[in-house]
């Protein structure tokens, strides 16, 4: 299918182990250039069979409608399909290469990891689109073409042991099966639409399988939506350090406050107790109040000391 590719043997490389003796550090460079250039190939593919996808789609359901359209609609979508198992695989041992030893290597390793990811799950998200609006259209057609043949959902085995007996129409005998041979073609153009539009399913839900799968090595290898959520703590410690800085603030403000309120009592029990100390007591019930003063405000003192 020179249209869209051919899966596999293009890759011309082998894994980056063999035999349980690893590559020296040219040849993993060279090993994951290879890999890298096959996943941006496959990526490339997968983009250009999902706009002939496209194209193809629009005609389901018009005039331009044929079985020759399905059939090559049907084959693209499943070779497509594979394609995006295969990238996934190439993605899998990409995440899983030994790394550089220098940390711009590792860095620059990373990032390119992290861009064929992004084009191959953008690319991927095209795919499913395309794919589910195919099965949408598919069962809408084959809904009609049920209609209009006047079956129902029903088995076609069943509605094929009806009796056999004769039917006179204008003077001529002519047997059921007869009349029902062209009405056969039509019925069977149907079923092999429905098991199409199974096929497609599978397909659906095999996409869904690598997008967790996908979703799995982001998880492990800490990249892709790294970034993302290194912004999104970022934002939270910047919060919390605010809130914090808020907290100290109040404090700072209260603890002014305090030192404030706290000063003026301090200078006037001063002031009091010094009045009591200097003054000269006349009698004994003065100089009973006389130290009474200045042991209160003592005891005031220490408590507010504590």
């Amino acid at each position: 299918m020179a249209s869209y590719g051919q899966l596999g043997n293009d890759r011309g490389y082998s894994s980056y182990q063999s035999g349980g003796q690893s590559y020296s550090h040219s040849e993993n460079e060279n090993e994951f250039a290879r890999l890298s250039k096959s996943v941006s190939n496959n990526i490339q593919k997968i983009v250009k069979n999902v706009a002939e996808l496209q194209r193809m789609v629009q005609h389901i359901g018009t005039a331009k409608d044929s079985t020759d359209l399905r059939d090559k609609l049907h084959e693209i979508q499943h070779y497509t399909n594979q394609l995006a198992k295969e990238t996934t695989s190439y993605l899998k041992e990409l995440a899983h290469f030994p790394q550089p030893a220098s940390a711009s290597d590792q860095r620059q390793r990373k990032m390119q990891n992290e861009r064929l990811r992004s084009e191959f799950s953008d690319a991927l998200n095209n795919f499913q689109t395309v794919q589910r609006t195919a099965a949408e259209k598919e069962r809408a057609s084959v809904h009609r073409a049920r209609a209009h043949s006047g079956y129902g959902p029903m088995d076609f085995a069943e509605e094929k042991s009806s009796d056999d007996h004769l039917v006179n129409v204008g003077g001529f005998s002519q047997t059921k099966q007869v009349l029902q041979m062209e009405e056969d073609v039509d019925l069977q153009l149907i079923q092999e639409r429905e098991e199409a539009i199974v096929k497609l399913e599978s397909d659906i839900r095999d996409v869904n399988q690598i997008f967790k799968e996908l979703g799995v090595m982001v998880h492990e290898q800490g990249e892709g939506i790294d970034s993302i959520e290194a912004n999104v703590v970022s934002a939270e410690i910047s919060i919390e350090e605010g809130v914090v800085q808020l907290s100290k603030a109040k404090e700072y403000q209260v603890s002014g406050s305090d030192f404030f309120r706290y000063s003026l009592y301090l200078l006037w029990h001063g002031l009091v107790a010094v009045t009591a100390l200097l003054r000269k007591p006349k009698n004994l019930i003065d100089k009973l109040l006389h130290y009474s003063i200045f042991l209160l405000t003592f005891i005031a003192l220490a408590n507010e000391h504590c």
